[in-house]
């Protein structure tokens, strides 16, 4: 969508494209937007196995192709930001500048490896719906689930859109994600870290260790939002995601 350069934005999970809609109009007047479902999400199939982050990257890989995009910036949140980080180790021709948003470089530590794995047999026995709203305390922010009951249940409707079977996918290929943090210093293009003040899972913790990684990056942390911050505060997190691709046009 929209017209001009194109950016692609990788949501997180359990979301989808609808993810990235709310900010959609601050960067769409400027960019073409490429949006896709990574496998398991939305309206994108599964494939066999684990749904790891090289199947990802190799899954985006062809997006890029098939919309005949070379060269773009690079947006993807929380799973989005693990899907580029192994992007950039295999395709990083392709990645103009990168933002990673509420994500992390580290691998998941045994504790939380076990956890996934026992979500993913958890949905499959007992369905999705127990296990999504575990998270929603986990993605939203403490303000949103005070105040905007309305996205609450809007992010709800994105995540039963996963079943099941895609759930139990994606869980067991995050549990396999390799470790990150040697990438970090090979990151070479303009990149932006986002994070969001109530975001309990990756958190700004997680923000400065990348930032101090990742030569010549900036740091932002977006006020009254958790681990959903485009979805949370879309107004402020298009205002940074527009003025850090305006700063790099062109590049």
């Amino acid at each position: 969508m929209g017209d001009g350069p194109p950016v692609v934005l990788l949501h997180p999970f359990p979301a989808n494209h609808e993810f990235w809609l709310p900010l959609a109009e601050a960067l769409s007047s400027r960019y073409r937007l490429v949006l896709p479902d990574l496998r398991c999400h939305g309206d994108s199939g599964a494939g066999e196995g684990p749904a790891t982050m090289e199947k990802h990257a190799a899954d985006i890989a062809k997006v890029l192709d098939d919309a005949g995009v070379g060269r773009a910036p690079m947006i993807g949140a929380s799973i989005g930001g693990y899907v580029l980080f192994e992007f950039w180790r295999r395709y990083r021709g392709h990645a103009a500048a990168l933002g990673l948003v509420n994500t992390k470089a580290p691998a998941d530590s045994a504790e939380a490896r076990a956890g996934r794995l026992q979500a993913a047999n958890d949905v499959l026995e007992r369905g999705t719906e127990p296990f999504f709203q575990s998270m929603v305390p986990k993605l939203l922010g403490e303000t949103t689930r005070t105040a905007r009951p309305d996205l609450v249940e809007s992010a709800l409707r994105m995540m039963r859109k996963v079943s099941p079977e895609g759930v139990a996918q994606v869980q067991s290929g995050m549990a396999e994600r390799p470790d990150s943090v040697k990438t970090l210093k090979t990151i070479n293009v303009p990149t932006l870290l986002v994070t969001g003040d109530e975001d309990t899972l990756t958190g700004r913790n997680e923000a400065e260790l990348m930032h101090r990684n990742i030569s010549g990056s900036q740091l932002k942390v977006i006020a009254k939002a958790g681990h959903y911050s485009p979805w949370e505060q879309p107004d402020e997190v298009g205002r940074v995601l527009r003025e850090f691709l305006e700063e790099n046009r062109g590049r």
